[in-house]
């Protein structure tokens, strides 16, 4: 979503209140707040004249009394009256002020934090629903930006800056009401500069959109440059690359400061132009009352009156100019996230459900092609395993094993030709839950969460999970080995994404996890990768136990993990050139009995 007029605003700010709507009475408290905070101040400007013009003055306040501003029997009759109960009026306006401050900043930063944690919490639920390609295109650093920085400048946007705009365009306003009510010659001199200082904020306005978005995006680089740091360090330190990652990060790093002076610069010349303009108005007004006609017309205090409230209102008017860059930054925050929240989720039209597939796996003339992509990843591609049957993946990198596993959880979608079927029923027709309930999967990149053993093993594990089925998969994954070893056993923090732990000990806390969930699929993509010798001989065993009653689809380059599947496929650039089973496949001596014989040559 890209602004680029006033019109493309209103949308996205009438969206942002949206979200404002279940804290309408709070709001209204808030704004009224506002409101009586910037009375207050146009009233003691309004009490000026009389001040000056019957407290300092030996005749009664009968002018102020005719112009209704004093009650005839408020009894203000006198100067001493009225210098008398000055102080005490002046106490109780800076109290009701000082009450209406509160209230209204209490409210608006309750209503700050509350737009934040539901926005960040949106955003984050979201990228949950998004689809796999998309995430694989973008940036992480962005993704993460989205959720902390940008969420944090619509907070702004939607506390300090709701507070200024509401509080000192009230002030503005009182006192303009205060310069026309007691002299609407002098106070003419706004409508002229007014207009001028009005295309000054919308010109900055415009600016500050525009440089609030840069400053988004250099922002992602810090944050991608970061992360992407920390989470190679190991492999800084040991290549020595600490010059070349500094240099990476001083570069994002100083295009982030240059995007914040850019707003700085623009934010320092549009308060000072506009101060200017105000001191034409006010100089306007000092000459205009050298006139004779206006001397017969003012009073002391009616011409104090108007200086003062001219004065009061240059700095509500700078207020509203700094806070602009605020708030231009906020609704340019806005639109980023809003862009995100409206990107298309998964496709989830499939309604069919069922508690446990058989588990009968079918690939039919499928025809696939990556997003933006020109050459197909897998091309007529046919296969059929029946339940509790294995079938195994082989092949170089980038042959298109792990499309093949990834088509069948629907991680990517959209099928150029055929079609995908668990138990005859397509994949689309699945709904999402029901049919990523049915697979468990171990991939070649283990993820693990920064949490105990037994919560990795039994992470999102439906219904409740008892001690013992926990310590059940991690005997049949050959975790059991590593874990009773450990101070804690079970209960051993992993650190985040199992770093404390060895890739081999990472791998087999998945294998536990995928034979706890129990389903009827299970997909192993290059599941045994990071073991040793060892401690793959000793998974095998469990592996196989595993896959006894299941459908299984197992991606290796290791040619010994598989050598008693049901069919073993060798993949080559999308198509399946080779397929049997492993004696006979050797036979052939075709492409499989080289890799057979390439990997146990020695």
């Amino acid at each position: 979503m890209t602004i680029t007029s006033e019109d493309s605003l209103r949308p996205v700010f009438k969206r942002l209140l949206g979200y404002l709507s279940p804290m309408k009475a709070m709001f209204i408290v808030a704004v009224l707040g506002l409101i009586t905070y910037g009375v207050v101040d146009a009233t003691f400007i309004l009490f000026i004249k009389p001040f000056v013009d019957e407290g300092f003055s030996q005749t009664p306040a009968v002018a102020s009394v005719a112009e209704g501003l004093i009650p005839e029997n408020s009894g203000f009759n006198s100067s001493s009256d009225m210098l008398y109960k000055a102080p005490f009026f002046v106490i109780g306006m800076f109290t009701l002020r000082g009450i209406a401050n509160f209230v209204s900043t209490y409210c608006i930063s309750y209503m700050s934090s509350q737009l934040i944690m539901v926005m960040r919490q949106q955003v984050f639920n979201h990228y949950l629903c998004l689809p796999v390609s998309y995430m694989d295109r973008e940036n992480t650093g962005n993704l993460i930006s989205r959720v902390t920085f940008d969420t944090e400048q619509i907070a702004r946007a939607s506390g300090s800056a709701l507070i200024s705009i509401v509080r000192d365009s009230v002030t503005v306003l009182g006192m303009l009401s205060i310069m026309f009510y007691y002299s609407w010659k002098l106070s003419l001199c706004i409508l002229i500069i007014g207009p001028m200082i009005g295309f000054v904020v919308s010109f900055v306005s415009r600016r500050f959109r525009k440089v609030s978005k840069q400053i988004q995006s250099a922002m992602g680089g810090v944050t991608a440059a970061t992360e992407q740091m920390i989470k190679g360090h190991k492999n800084v330190l040991a290549f020595g690359g600490q010059e070349t990652e500094q240099a990476r990060f001083a570069k994002v790093n100083n295009v982030n400061r240059q995007q914040n002076m850019k707003l700085a610069v623009a934010q320092a010349i549009s308060q000072p132009v506009i101060m200017i303009l105000g001191s034409f108005a006010l100089a306007f007004v000092l000459y205009a009352a050298s006139f004779e006609s206006m001397k017969s017309e003012l009073t002391a205090g009616t011409f104090t009156a108007v200086i003062g409230a001219m004065l009061s209102m240059l700095q509500p008017i700078k207020n509203l100019s700094r806070v602009n860059a605020e708030f231009q930054r906020g609704l340019a925050a806005c639109s980023t996230v809003f862009a995100l929240l409206d990107t298309k989720a998964e496709d989830d039209k499939g309604e069919y459900r069922t508690e446990r597939a058989k588990g009968h796996l079918t690939f039919e003339n499928v025809k696939f092609r990556y997003p933006e992509q020109e050459r197909l990843a897998l091309n007529d591609i046919n296969l059929d395993v029946k339940p509790g049957k294995t079938i195994a993946l082989v092949g170089r990198s980038g042959s298109g094993k792990s499309t093949i596993a990834s088509l069948v959880t629907r991680f990517y979608s959209g099928l150029e030709n055929g079609d995908i079927k668990l138990d005859g029923v397509s994949v689309n027709d699945y709904s999402l839950k029901s049919l990523r309930d049915q697979v468990g999967l171990v991939s070649q990149q283990v993820t693990l969460f920064s949490d105990s053993i037994a919560n990795n093993i039994a992470y999102a594990y439906p219904g409740k999970v008892t001690r013992e089925q926990i310590i059940k998969a991690a005997e049949l994954a050959h975790a059991l080995e590593f874990i009773d070893q450990l101070p804690e056993g079970l209960d051993t923090q992993v650190g985040e994404n199992g770093v404390l732990l060895s890739g081999g000990q990472r791998q087999r806390i998945a294998i536990a996890r995928a034979i706890l969930r129990n389903s009827p699929v299970l997909i192993l993509d290059e599941a045994t990768s990071a073991l040793d010798t060892e401690s793959e001989k000793a998974i095998q065993s469990g592996l196989d136990n595993l896959r006894h009653n299941r459908t299984s689809v197992v991606i290796a380059h290791r040619l010994s993990t598989i050598e008693n599947a049901d069919e073993i496929l060798v993949i080559e650039r999308g198509e399946v050139i080779e397929r049997g089973e492993h004696k006979t496949l050797l036979a052939q001596e075709g492409h499989y009995a080289k890799l057979y014989s390439m990997q146990f040559s020695s």
